[in-house]
């Protein structure tokens, strides 16, 4: 994977974008991003509620995550950030064009919720699962990246990201 490309980790909340994306960035030797961290706060403070986001509060969200994309063309990085829709991902591929490359981590709704209801610590609440799924829209034969599925072990799913990235995902 040339590592000039941003890998951006996607899928719903549970399938380990944080722990998956850490380990990615450290074998590729590049700097990583927590999606979240570039949450406003009143995001933050609905998501806590158990209210899902709509577009309108992605916005500003997205807009910041394309910011430290655009500012890792040239040196490449990592960042994990749910991207569900299509136009969330346009977004993002839009803020460095030919740079950002999607790793969407894929698994059963069950599974993710037992992993889900057992971290600690997340402003996530299991009951938003749901709303995740539905505003699903997975990666198209057109968009730049590669499908993992989540069972097994962080260091197996990262191991087979990376081979997918660097078989030609990216």
């Amino acid at each position: 994977m040339a590592a000039e490309r941003v890998v951006v980790v996607m899928g719903v909340a549970g399938t380990g974008k944080t722990t998956v994306g850490r380990l990615l960035a450290e074998a590729l030797g590049v700097p990583y991003a927590e999606g979240d961290a570039f949450h406003p706060a009143a995001n933050v403070a609905k998501m806590s509620a158990g209210i899902p986001l709509d577009d309108a509060d992605r916005v500003p969200w997205l807009d910041a995550v394309g910011a430290w994309i655009r500012a890792r063309c040239g040196g490449g990085g990592v960042v994990a950030a749910s991207c569900l829709k299509r136009a969330y991902r346009d977004r993002l591929r839009a803020a460095a064009p030919g740079r950002v490359v999607f790793v969407h981590l894929t698994g059963d709704r069950a599974l993710i919720g037992e992993r889900m209801s057992a971290r600690t610590g997340h402003f996530m609440p299991v009951s938003l699962l749901d709303s995740q799924f539905e505003a699903l829209e997975p990666l198209q034969p057109d968009e730049p990246g590669v499908a993992v599925d989540v069972t097994g072990s962080p260091e197996e799913i990262s191991g087979r990201a990376l081979a997918a990235l660097r078989a030609g995902g990216a």
